[in-house]
């Protein structure tokens, strides 16, 4: 196979860029290559492992993606790379259930490859987090951990009937977004499965919910104002916050820290940090301490002739020299700016002088899903606002309708926002099966 731009990896940033390329060049000359079917936005991650968004509703199909926005989709994942001969392997495709293969290894030529594969969890050495945590990279980490938690909710309902003193631990390892966002999500949840036969169950009293955060604070990265207010808000649901606190081991069903001390744990969450997918160090291109591959400011591999990499997986240093850190805007960012590259290349102009640029335009951070969100609208002119409750709350909507706007175009995403309204008043308001 030949294209001449492949891009590998759908997900904020290297979806948006195949749509974007694909209205403009077409599949002649654009192609995406991927290891799913289907995409999701993975900020909505917390809420598919809380059962209060359905993944077969919410996921997006690549090869619809892809005749709608005039690119071709390759399905598999990515094996290997030969840069001189700007050939890619794309891997053999075996089915789930008894293992056949679908699909066989395959190779792609390119003239220019765009790797955003994203990134994985970074358990730092801590002894039992690979094996005892479940970490929320992809659909299936998110599906695996709803259907334990209903499995493990509904033993604690048989218990509390036969009038025994039950319950069940959640320990979330890591204060950031994705830590803060699903402690509150699952709060929720929890509440909301009485209306559907958890009779004896208290979600409040019987589900208790755990955040160990090794910093002096959750959301660190974050000014203070937002911090505390998230941290109120946890708290007034009931959820338990403790700082300073440095995981040292995790076994089946409990969590140790430094001091000793023990925290029992029936589901364990891992969101305490990210690294570069292991299988770039085998590509042969240059890579950082973290795994991501090196980039330049225009997002060129370093040394490497017609390959860019961009979002979580690449190393970047923008054009002011400020560290890029891995964020779903900067993905947006970098995808709009590789748009305008590969469309100044395929008119046989030379690429753009100007370096790319990040741009910090805030974050929104989910702490509910009504008026309850602890946000930072970001810097404008040198300023910053805090901003909190009904008005963060649609502007955290507003962030997962723009990138569907982006992907879809803006008629359909209207009539996608909706038909998602009128379905969850017509559905439960979790997912029981």
């Amino acid at each position: 196979m030949r294209s001449e731009i492949v891009i590998v990896g759908g997900g904020a940033g290297g979806l948006e860029l195949a749509c974007k390329l694909g209205r403009k060049l077409g599949p002649s000359k654009v192609t995406l290559v991927d290891s799913r079917l289907y995409h999701i936005w993975k900020p909505s991650l917390h809420e598919v492992a809380a059962g209060t968004l359905d993944i077969h509703q919410e996921g997006l199909s690549y090869p619809m993606l892809a005749h709608d926005n005039g690119f071709n989709f390759v399905f598999g994942p990515m094996t290997g790379l030969d840069a001189d001969a700007k050939t890619l392997t794309i891997g053999a495709v075996r089915a789930a259930s008894d293992n056949d293969e679908v699909l066989p290894e395959r190779r792609l030529h390119y003239a220019s490859l765009v790797i955003a594969v994203g990134s994985t969890s970074n358990y730092f050495g801590v002894p039992g987090a690979r094996e005892h945590t479940i970490s929320l990279n992809a659909t299936e980490d998110a599906e695996h951990f709803r259907l334990r938690m209903l499995r493990l909710m509904l033993a604690v309902e048989q218990q509390r009937e036969e009038g025994k003193d039950a319950g069940l631990d959640v320990v979330i390892i890591g204060g950031g977004a994705t830590g803060v966002e699903l402690a509150a999500e699952l709060r929720e949840a929890s509440g909301a499965y009485a209306n559907y036969g958890f009779n004896a169950l208290d979600g409040r009293r019987d589900v208790r919910i755990t955040i160990l955060e090794g910093a002096p604070r959750i959301l660190a990265p974050l000014p203070e104002k937002v911090s505390n207010a998230a941290l109120d808000l946890l708290q007034k649901r009931g959820i338990k916050v403790i700082t300073d606190c440095r995981v040292t081991a995790i076994e089946r069903d409990r969590v140790t820290d430094k001091n000793g001390n023990v925290y029992p744990s029936d589901l364990c969450v891992w969101a305490a940090g990210i690294r570069a997918p292991e299988l770039l160090a085998g590509l042969g291109l240059p890579t950082a301490k973290g795994g991501q591959i090196e980039v330049d400011a225009h997002l060129r591999v370093k040394g490497v002739q017609g390959v860019y990499a961009l979002g979580d997986c690449a190393a970047c240093v923008d054009g002011n020299g400020q560290a890029v850190p891995p964020r779903a805007q900067a993905a947006h960012q970098q995808a709009d700016y590789l748009v305008a590259t590969f469309l100044r290349l395929d008119k046989g102009r030379p690429p753009q002088d100007t370096p790319y640029e990040y741009r910090d335009y805030g974050s929104l951070v989910s702490v509910g899903r009504s008026t309850s969100v602890g946000s930072l609208m970001g810097s404008l002119r040198g300023a910053s606002w805090f901003v909190q409750g009904t008005v963060a709350r649609t502007m955290y909507a507003s962030l997962h309708l723009m990138h569907h706007r982006a992907v879809l175009g803006s008629v359909r995403t209207a009539l996608l926002a909706v038909a998602r309204f009128l379905i969850r008043r017509s559905t439960p308001l979790v997912k029981l099966h």
